[in-house]
């Protein structure tokens, strides 16, 4: 185990560009918690990232930008759903550096209708879109799955002489020009604020739950679990895929970080949690269980959950609650990681579960 200081020493070194605001909040969810004693349930508010609407994006953009910038390309491509919120925190940050966006949004049966939400801000952003049919996609987080997509767009920009930077989707795998796990590095920032922020309330902090999708996100607090708090067990919320693709993208990401960090700690496939029971009827899919917690926490706590993430992993954490996957008496850490726009293209959904409620 090491210190917060020689984490911080160790990343200190990797350059970044300054697009995210932190730290972000640590609070208690105070009625919550009450309602569900003995845990006691907090958050780290990272939906208060500030980029764009914040997001757990920007803490990744802030070393992936800066790669973008080292390899002097005058453009960014990326990929990703109709409605991601990668996409609109790309568009902001290149847009922050004079950068060029070029997207390729799928959009299957199942994805909102109509200029809303994350795609009106790609489009505020000034990002050049290309919406295809993603209807038969096997696993979009792969760039193998949509290269008949984006090979084009990259293709295209080098024969116009430009210099592009293919980013993979959510910042995360190590594929396109990404050369390095970059992402991970700013979840293992991240972690070493909640370690500080949990001590300066006097609490360990025994688990966290966070949505899981391109896992890049869980690889990061893994990683930081495994440097300066073993007993914390990081628990992924499937949005898309099964449990053990997703596992299967989160151990390299998560190994690849630590050997950036030059630390000889190992994540072991055992490290690694992801339960998919909570993925219904698939990626994006509106369900009861996701309504009932947006629902929940906006009447007694404030905050805004999102359809498609959030909203999913803290209706899967408060059933877990119920199951008894968790020790009596936990401190559970709930991860926002951001996708508020997404309330908007879904407000028919949301609208119609409020009334029969």
């Amino acid at each position: 185990m090491q210190s917060i200081d020689s984490v911080r020493q160790a990343l200190v070194r990797f350059r970044r560009i300054a697009l995210s605001d932190l730290p972000t909040r640590f609070e208690k969810l105070e009625n919550l918690s009450q309602s569900f004693a003995p845990f006691s349930i907090y958050v780290k508010r990272d939906d208060q990232t500030g980029l764009a609407f914040g997001g757990n994006k920007a803490r990744k953009l802030d070393f992936i930008m800066a790669d973008v910038l080292r390899q002097g390309a005058d453009c960014v491509v990326t990929w990703a759903g109709v409605q991601s919120n990668w996409c609109r925190s790309v568009a902001a940050a290149a847009s922050r550096l004079g950068i060029k966006t070029f997207l390729v949004l799928l959009k299957g049966p199942t994805s909102p209708e109509g200029d809303d939400g994350n795609l009106l801000l790609d489009r505020v952003f000034n990002a050049d879109i290309q919406i295809v049919d993603g209807t038969g996609i096997e696993d979009m987080l792969e760039l193998t799955s949509v290269e008949q997509f984006v090979a084009p767009v990259v293709d295209d920009l080098k024969d116009r002489g430009h210099k592009p930077y293919l980013m993979p989707i959510g910042g995360s795998m190590v594929e396109g020009s990404m050369p390095q796990p970059w992402g991970a590095l700013g979840y293992i920032e991240a972690f070493v604020e909640i370690v500080e922020q949990a001590a300066n309330v006097g609490a360990r902090v025994d688990s966290i739950v966070l949505a899981s999708g391109s896992g890049g996100t869980q690889a990061g607090l893994i990683a930081g679990a495994k440097l300066l708090a073993p007993h914390t067990r990081v628990l992924g919320v499937s949005v898309y895929a099964t449990a053990e693709k997703v596992k299967g993208y989160i151990l390299p990401v998560a190994n690849g970080a630590l050997e950036l960090l030059g630390s000889k700690a190992r994540v072991e496939p055992e490290d690694v949690l992801v339960v998919d029971e909570y993925l219904g009827d698939g990626y994006g899919v509106f369900n009861e269980r996701v309504g009932d917690a947006i629902r929940l926490l906006a009447v007694g706590e404030g905050l805004l959950l999102d359809p498609v993430y959030t909203g999913k992993s803290m209706g899967a954490l408060l059933d877990l609650i119920d199951k008894g996957y968790f020790q009596e008496g936990e401190n559970i850490l709930f991860l926002h990681t951001g996708g508020t726009p997404a309330l908007f293209p879904y407000r028919t959904e949301i609208l119609d579960h409020i009334a029969e409620t």
